[in-house]
């Protein structure tokens, strides 16, 4: 079953826009091997990249899904795995964190159309 196992525990940047993790978070994804996903402290996230005009229909980018974002955000900027795989984990840490049906699903499809430049952005520094 997965799980976040530690508190996320960050500090805002001067930025206004940025986070930092003050400590490592973790997140076992459901899967049958039970990986983990380890967030090292010192990372950055602007947790969900939620447009100011939207926050009155979806939330604020730190909403009940903020910790779902931050792995989504370490999934994209490390590319652990395909872009498929990482917004499927957004997907169920969502479910995990009790997110609506309908909030995770638009916020999954947000992710599917919209960030693919940033998919790319992040998987050619690593190739």
């Amino acid at each position: 079953m997965s799980s976040f196992t530690k508190p996320l525990i960050v500090t805002p940047l001067p930025d206004g826009e940025s986070w930092e993790l003050v400590e490592p978070f973790e997140y076992y994804i459901d899967e049958p091997d039970g990986e983990k996903i380890v967030v090292p402290a010192g990372f950055r996230t602007d947790f969900a990249s939620i447009p100011r005009f939207a926050w009155s229909i979806i939330g604020s980018p730190w909403g009940k899904y903020g910790k779902a974002a931050v792995i989504h955000d370490y999934g994209y900027f490390k590319t652990l795995y395909t872009r498929k795989k990482v917004d499927r984990i957004f997907l169920e840490a969502m479910k995990t964190l009790g997110v609506g049906w309908l909030k995770r699903r638009t916020m999954w499809l947000a992710v599917r159309i919209g960030a693919g430049k940033i998919w790319r952005k992040y998987s050619q520094q690593v190739e």
